[in-house]
């Protein structure tokens, strides 16, 4: 028999093992129905993220509840930078990006990774997947376009890798060359840079860490590479453009060469006129959906 001390009276109230077991009943009976809502609310909020590398089963929802454990703390934090890896300086330091307006948008999941807020329009994911076609067919000897290996669901950039990335494989490799892959459902992509690029695209607001992109002492469990990120949706024609020369930024890292025209899309391709264009047709037609 176990006791309990009365504060009150100075006595001890003796407590018998069918009252513990009573307060153990009562416990469970209220943290059961909240755990159990709680798992059903995380579960249909994973399949709302739609369709991504991880199946939209019980089985993949509980293989994410273990990545979980895996997930980066800080995606704003930068990859390290080994003094081996060559060149130690990336794609963008060329480039002078402009700092992107406003908050960051708020994203959920991990596999898959999804944009929650400040979503591409679908005029402006037209634009974009147009200007990924011009990349690809402006540099066919480097870039060809398929089903994304990681996402399997969308369409991604691949590359053929030059000597330099193939004898810098551990620092490079992706998933069947893979440079980057789109998602329809929010306009936002992932893709791999060089990590002298990552920092400069978290400190300047473009986007942010895959929370599974380790570093390479993690990588004997590394499920994408360590300069694996989630650039943000583009707006509008401005950060369109931007988006497209992080693209390039990938593709170069990815590659190991250097695209055709220093990374310039299709002769007399523009991406303004490009969203113009789309924007005329779509008024004329009346199916602009915002």
């Amino acid at each position: 028999m176990q006791t309990s001390f009365n504060c009150d009276t100075g006595t001890t109230i003796p407590t018998t093992p069918f009252q513990f077991r009573v307060d153990v009943l009562c416990l469970l009976v209220i943290l059961i129905p909240l755990t159990f809502h709680h798992v059903r609310k995380d579960y249909h909020a994973f399949l709302a993220l739609g369709p991504g590398g991880t199946p939209p089963t019980l089985t993949g929802y509980l293989r994410i509840c273990v990545l979980r454990i895996l997930a980066l703390r800080n995606p704003f934090i930068p990859p390290s930078l080994p003094h081996t890896l060559l060149p130690q300086t990336g794609y963008l330091h060329r480039s002078r990006l402009a700092q992107r307006i406003g908050p960051r948008p708020t994203i959920a999941g991990i596999a898959p990774q999804r944009q929650i807020t400040q979503r591409s329009d679908k005029l402006i994911y037209q634009a974009l997947t147009t200007g990924i076609h011009h990349l690809v067919n402006g540099n066919r000897d480097t870039l060809c376009a398929g089903t994304s290996c990681f996402e399997k669901h969308s369409t991604g950039i691949f590359c053929r890798r030059s000597t330099i990335a193939q004898q810098q494989q551990r620092s490079r490799i992706t998933c069947d060359g893979e440079v980057c892959h789109t998602h329809p459902i929010d306009g936002s992509l992932h893709l791999t840079l060089h990590p002298a690029d990552v920092k400069v695209i978290l400190e300047r607001g473009w986007g942010q860490r895959h929370p599974l992109a380790w570093a390479d002492w993690w990588c004997w469990v590394r499920f994408v590479p360590s300069g694996f990120v989630m650039v943000y949706a583009p707006r509008d024609a401005d950060e369109l453009e931007t988006v497209l020369e992080i693209i390039r930024a990938a593709a170069w890292w990815v590659s190991g060469a250097e695209l055709q025209g220093s990374g310039e899309m299709e002769e007399g391709y523009s991406v303004h006129y490009e969203y113009s264009s789309i924007f005329r047709a779509s008024r004329w037609t009346g199916v602009i959906e915002r």
